[in-house]
């Protein structure tokens, strides 16, 4: 398995030789090496070799940062208006955006994250699906104002919409066709805009997944963690850079969020402390106003209308979990219900899941149960 990670510096094309030679140079040296650095007038992604945290967890594999450049030219756009990004690939997968147009790309799927989240959200996840399908490679994202992808150069409006086409424009860049998309929350009718918006058709069959998501109105639960919007404005008066985690934790909780938001909220909290201080300080990563927008989007956009026509060989399929603290209305389960056969005629499909055992976060909360659930999609190929 590899993570490819995506520079959004200036870049120089290397060649696929070039690549291959320093890999096997360093892969003789096992050598250990540090993040990716600045070198010059490019930014240059070291290959790290060796046994890695995360590579323990799967004994089988071996974790490696592969240098992947966008260069500049014909058909290739500014890199910083490029979505940062992760390419985990599968252990059978022999396939680079940078190789000759005639090598057969792998099957690829495309994971995104929620409101407040990151491409992190889904690593854990990616690397279990990579293993046990190891001829797949599954793309990471961070949608616009989150993540590293906070700082790039983005035209608003901030919409659903507007991400989705973020995405479309990565892919194009990377010359991937997928053929699985999922979406979670908020990413999951980014997911639903993507097959939407596609200029040209995806591969047929594609497969979207809409995590605890419909593709209409947003219906919040009663408890106060359960309105992102309220999470969006009280974050909004916190300051830029706290001196602990635990600080931002402890107002949150005193506000009334619940533990487990309050958490996954300060993993958008990076270090700026300047190696061995005594202080500790750190800033957000996200765009928080750029995100507000988002939001309010994810509320107004409505498409049912697409859920409802779907294109031949377009598969949606719906995942309630069984503790969601969205409120999933029967009037939302009956169209839905009502989509599956309209599909069906049509050519196309719809299904509805329920994951047991499964509050919102399902792929933190029940991870096994949504891996069963999902694997379907990934088998055949």
């Amino acid at each position: 398995m590899s993570v490819i990670s995506n520079l959004t510096a200036s870049h120089t094309a290397v060649t696929f030789a070039e690549r291959k030679l320093k890999f096997n140079l360093m892969n003789r040296a096992n050598l250990k090496i540090p993040r990716p650095y600045q070198n010059g007038a490019f930014s240059v992604s070291k290959l790290a070799v060796g046994q890695s945290s995360r590579a323990a967890k799967y004994p089988s594999v071996r974790m490696a940062l592969v240098d992947e450049r966008l260069a500049r030219g014909r058909g290739t756009a500014d890199p910083s208006g490029v979505l940062a990004y992760e390419l985990v690939q599968g252990a059978l997968v022999k396939w680079s955006s940078m190789m000759d147009k005639s090598v057969p790309e792998p099957p690829t799927a495309i994971l995104l994250h929620g409101i407040l989240g990151s491409r992190k959200n889904w690593g854990t996840f990616a690397r279990r699906l990579a293993q046990a399908f190891p001829t797949w490679q599954f793309l990471l994202v961070d949608l616009r104002c989150h993540g590293d992808s906070a700082s790039m150069k983005k035209r608003q409006p901030h919409t659903v919409a507007s991400t989705a086409l973020d995405v479309l424009k990565l892919v194009g860049k990377l010359r991937i066709t997928p053929r699985v998309l999922v979406g979670h929350s908020f990413g999951g009718k980014v997911a639903l805009s993507i097959v939407e918006q596609a200029a040209k058709p995806l591969a047929r069959p594609v497969r979207v997944w809409v995590l605890d998501a419909t593709p209409g109105k947003v219906r919040a639960g009663g408890d106060g963690e359960d309105h992102p919007s309220v999470l969006i404005s009280y974050l909004s008066k916190l300051p830029k850079e706290v001196s602990s985690k635990r600080e931002v934790v402890n107002a949150l909780l005193g506000e009334g969020f619940s533990k487990d938001v309050a958490q996954w909220v300060v993993t958008n909290l990076r270090s700026t402390s300047p190696l061995g201080s005594p202080s500790s300080s750190f800033s957000w990563v996200f765009d928080l106003e750029g995100i507000a927008e988002m939001y309010q989007s994810y509320e107004e956009t409505n498409l049912w209308k697409f859920v409802e026509n779907l294109p031949q060989g377009v598969h949606v399929n719906f995942l309630k979990a069984e503790r969601s603290l969205h409120r999933w209305a029967l009037g939302d389960l009956q169209r839905i219900h009502a989509a599956e056969e309209l599909a069906a005629d049509g050519g196309g499909g719809v299904e509805m899941h329920v994951l047991e055992d499964a509050g919102h976060w399902v792929h933190a909360d029940n991870p096994d149960g949504l891996f069963r659930i999902l694997s379907s999609s990934f088998q055949g190929f």
